[in-house]
C-alpha cells in the first residue's frame, strides 16, 4: 500500500514560539516516521509538503488548484492520498477537493487537528493515524477523517472552534465524488463572490452593493427558506437577475435545510430567480459558486451546475 502524504500547513504542523504556534519544518515528518517505527502504519508513507506551508485562514482558490493538482498527479502512482490541513478552512479545500477531481480513483483523506503534534496529549496523533488507516480501506472520493469519524467531504462543516470533534457532516448515500469516466483536474478561478446575510432591517446598501457588482451571491436566508420580503431586497435582487448573476440561497440554520414553498413568505426567491440551495452546507455552497463561474461563462450553464447534485453535496 503506497500512501501519499500532502502536508498544506495548519496547526498539526505547528510548534509554540514567542508569538504564538507557528509552522515547523519536520514535525509532521517525525510524526508518521514515529507511527511507522512503532508498527501503528504499515503502508508505504511519502510526504511532500507544500512551500510555502498554508496557513488555512488565508487559503484561497489558488490553494485549492494546487492540492488538487498534487491529488491528479498521484494518479497511477499511489493507492491513496493523504492531506493535512489547518482546520479553519479544512471543509472550504474539501469541497474543493470534490468539485476539482471528478473520476478520481483514489481515496483522499483530509485531516488536520486542534492542538498541534508537539503539545502533550494533541489529537493530531489520533487524527493522522486514522487518517491513514482510512486511506487503506476507503471507497474512492474526498473525505475528512477527524475525532474518529470519517465524513463526507461535500458535506462536512466545522461546528466549534476548540473542541477535539470540531467537525460533522449530514450523512448521504452518494460517495463525495463526481463520477466521471476517468480521473479529471477542473480548474477554478478566483471569482467575485459575495456571502451575503439575511438579517432583521439589515442594510440594504450592502445588498444592493453585492448585486450589483460581484459576480455571484450566496445569500443565507432564514429558516427553511424565508426572506423578508421588501422593496430593497427586491430591488437588490432584481439588479441581479438584469445582470445575469446566480445567487443561490442556503438556511442559515447549521441543520435541517430549506426548500422553496415551504412558506408563503419565502416566495420573493423564486421570484427573483434566486437558485435553491436545499441542504447545501455555506462552506459548499461559496465553492460550487467559484466552480460554477469559472468553468461555465453563461448564466443558463452556471444556474444549471449550481442546481445539479454533483457528489451527494446536497441530500434534498
Amino acid at each position: 500500500m503506497r500512501i501519499l502524504l500532502i502536508h498544506t500547513g495548519g496547526t498539526i504542523g505547528m510548534a509554540a514560539t514567542e508569538a504564538g504556534f507557528a509552522p515547523k519544518a519536520g514535525v509532521v515528518e517525525a510524526a508518521v516516521a514515529s507511527m511507522v517505527a512503532d508498527g501503528r502504519v504499515t503502508a508505504l508513507v511519502e510526504l511532500v509538503t507544500m512551500d510555502p506551508l498554508i496557513d488555512s485562514s488565508e487559503a484561497t482558490p489558488k490553494d485549492w488548484a494546487a492540492i488538487a493538482a498534487q491529488v491528479f498527479d498521484a494518479e497511477g502512482k499511489y493507492d491513496a492520498v493523504v492531506v493535512t490541513h489547518g482546520t479553519d478552512t479544512l471543509a472550504f479545500s474539501a469541497a474543493a477537493l470534490c468539485l476539482s477531481l471528478p473520476g478520481v480513483t483514489l481515496p483522499v483523506i483530509v485531516t488536520g487537528s486542534m492542538v498541534p503534534l508537539t503539545v502533550p496529549d494533541s489529537d493530531g496523533w489520533g487524527n493522522l493515524a486514522d487518517a491513514l488507516h482510512a486511506a487503506e480501506h476507503a471507497e474512492p472520493g474526498i473525505w475528512v477523517q477527524f475525532a474518529g469519524q470519517l465524513l463526507h467531504g461535500g458535506r462536512v462543516r466545522k461546528a466549534h472552534s476548540t473542541a477535539p470533534n470540531a467537525f460533522c457532516a449530514a450523512s448521504s448515500d452518494v460517495a463525495p465524488r463526481i463520477a466521471a469516466a476517468a480521473p479529471v483536474l477542473q480548474r477554478v478561478d478566483q471569482c467575485n463572490v459575495a456571502v451575503l446575510t439575511v438579517t432583521p432591517g439589515g442594510s440594504s446598501a450592502l445588498m444592493d452593493y453585492g448585486c450589483s457588482q460581484c459576480d455571484g451571491i450566496v445569500l443565507r436566508v432564514y429558516g427553511s427558506g424565508t426572506a423578508p420580503d421588501t422593496a430593497a431586497l427586491r430591488r437588490a435582487l432584481a439588479t441581479a437577475q438584469s445582470r445575469k448573476i446566480p445567487v443561490i440561497a442556503i438556511s442559515q440554520c447549521p441543520e435541517g435545510g430549506m426548500r422553496f414553498g415551504t412558506y408563503a413568505s419565502g416566495q420573493i426567491l423564486p421570484d427573483c430567480d434566486v437558485i435553491d440551495g436545499r441542504d447545501t452546507t455555506l462552506e459548499m455552497a461559496y465553492v460550487k459558486m467559484q466552480f460554477a463561474l469559472s468553468l461555465h461563462r453563461d448564466y443558463p450553464a452556471q444556474r444549471a451546475y449550481l442546481e445539479r447534485a454533483l457528489c451527494g453535496e446536497r441530500g434534498m
